[in-house]
């Protein structure tokens, strides 16, 4: 569960009580995932503590209804560290469970966390497009055909990603020049595999 995942994520840095969670993830993932319902997150935070992946503990306010600041457990970040280190399934839209294991692994300030997320899923796109190839060779049907496009393209697409992801979040260069390096290099392999020999 990718959003439980995130949430444990944010914990790693530091106990939080649920509107500091909510924007430190909105502060993380950025516009294009969409803002994090409160009600959704306490329900997440429930669940979390339920499991006992952390700690809730109740604070006295002055004026104000108490505040729940939650921490993570050891099993909570044993947790963290096993996600982190499964390649993520293919998701619709951009939604993506890669792009949160992005973030989580960003918050750890650990480069050597980011590299192996990066370098799994490099691994996992490279044996799905393998796979991919064995199912072609079996002579599908022209539909069944299209699906393993659609797939080899969303493979080499999230490739992209990698590649992007690897530049931007190692090298420092800004996320519009690197798509733009990405999108080119793509380009340019397309065009080269479109001529006639």
């Amino acid at each position: 569960m990718p959003l439980h995942h995130a949430v444990l994520a944010l914990l790693a840095d530091r106990p939080a009580h649920g509107y500091e969670l909510r924007s430190s993830f909105e502060q993380a993932v950025g516009d294009q995932w969409g803002g994090l319902n409160i009600g959704h997150l306490y329900q997440i935070l429930d669940r979390l503590s339920r499991d006992g992946l952390i700690e809730s503990e109740r604070q006295p306010q002055p004026v104000r209804p108490d505040r729940v600041v939650h921490r993570l457990t050891a099993a909570g970040r044993a947790e963290l560290e096993h996600w982190l280190a499964e390649p993520s399934p293919r998701a619709r839209g951009y939604r993506d469970d890669f792009f949160l294991k992005l973030m989580a692994a960003v918050q750890t300030g650990d480069q050597a966390v980011l590299d192996g997320v990066l370098r799994r899923q490099r691994a996992h796109l490279l044996q799905e497009l393998h796979s991919l190839a064995g199912a072609r060779a079996q002579s599908p049907s022209r539909v069944d055909g299209l699906l393993i496009t659609a797939a080899e393209l969303h493979a080499r697409a999230d490739l992209g990603i990698v590649d992007a992801a690897e530049q931007v979040l190692a090298g420092g260069i800004p996320v519009s020049q690197a798509a733009g390096e990405v999108t080119g290099a793509q380009s340019a392999d397309s065009a080269g595999r479109s001529r006639p020999a």
